[in-house]
This record gives C-alpha cells, structure tokens and sequence, in this order.
C-alpha cells in the first residue's frame, strides 16, 4: 500500500507546468489532429501516461468527477493519487462522470454510458482521456471540421475497431457529444465532438 508520504509528485513546478500544459490542450483542441507535447508529470502511478498524469493535474478539481476503466481502477495507487493531487473525486458511474480516465482503449464503454451533456448546457459533458499506443505511427485518419484548413492527417494506433462508427454518431449529437483527448506517452491529440473523422484512403 502506498502511503501519502510515498505518494509519486506531480509537477515539479506547479503553477508553470500548469499553464503550459492548459495551453497545449487547448491547442490541441484548436487544431484537431494536431500533435501536441505537453510538460509531463514527474511522478507517474501506473497504467497512467504521463500526459494522462499531466492533464489531470491541470484540469481536474473538486468539482469535476473522474471516472476509470478496469485497467485504471485494478491499481489503487492512480484514485489515491488523483484524490491527493486534484482533489477531484473518483466516482463509480460513468454517466456523471465530467473526465473518463481509459488505459485499455479495447475496453472503452459505449459513449452512450458517458454524459453527452444537454440541449441547454452542452459543456456538461463527459471528455474521454484516452491512452493509445502512438500518435505518430499506426492507421492514418482524416480529420475535418473547425480549427482544420482543408483535411489534417493523423497517423495513430488507437486499437478501437469500431472508432469510426463512434465518432459518426457523436457528431450528428452536436451541440452534446463527447470530446476525445488522446494521449501517447507526453503527446495529445483532440478530436473535439466537432471534427469529423475518416479512414483515409490508399
């Protein structure tokens, strides 16, 4: 068992890490599809990533409920350590939860079983933290929509068969809809509820 005095940091630098890394989720959500490196977390429970680690010390609190895949939730050390440094609670169900914390992307609940928000407050959504193998190697994808001149290309190993078909009946959802971040190792990538995405051809 870990005790609080064992318990791995989180930043080395609180408040400039922060801000750095707010920025690049927020680049990231800019520019669907781009990859973007984020200030990593220097102590890392695992199965997190580090950009995982490093978005939860940014962007989780006290009022934004966290919700963890199998994967997640086998190691007691990643709620204790969510808990200690974001305050943000780890709940059981999924429907409420404003974070899903997946490792296991083969794993990954229907969106249906997260919040799509609503038709007055469509900000009361669920955002999927999804850990994938790489964003620079894998399938290439298309990606358009806001923020995209034309079509961005993105090359990624998600191992989520049925990606495509998800992400089609997110869109028709809009303004609701889940938005998706996924991280490889200190990379993000977002595929906001706006982007439309495809399996490119050849």
């Amino acid at each position: 068992m870990t005790t609080i005095a064992e318990m791995p940091a989180g930043f080395a630098d609180k408040v400039l890490s922060a801000q750095s890394t707010f920025r690049s989720v927020m680049d990231a959500m800019a520019r669907p599809g781009s990859v973007q490196r984020i200030e990593a977390a220097s102590g890392v429970p695992s199965p997190m990533m580090r950009g995982s680690a490093a978005i939860a010390l940014t962007l989780f609190d006290q009022d934004t409920p966290v919700w963890l895949d199998a994967a997640m939730a086998a190691t007691p050390n990643v709620a204790k350590w969510i808990k200690f440094h974001t305050s943000a609670p780890v709940i059981a169900g999924s429907s409420v939860c404003s974070f899903a914390l997946i490792a296991d992307a083969r794993a990954l609940p229907d969106f249906e079983e997260f919040s799509f928000g609503t038709g007055e407050y469509p900000d009361r959504s669920t955002t999927i933290i999804l850990q994938v193998g790489s964003l620079t190697e894998g399938p290439a994808y298309e990606l358009r929509g806001p923020g995209i001149d034309g079509v961005a290309i993105l090359r990624a190993s998600i191992d989520l068969p049925d990606l495509l078909d998800r992400l089609s009946l997110n869109a028709k959802l809009f303004p609701r809809g889940i938005d998706l971040v996924l991280v490889a190792d200190d990379a993000v990538v977002a595929i906001p509820r706006t982007t439309r995405l495809t399996a490119k051809e050849g």
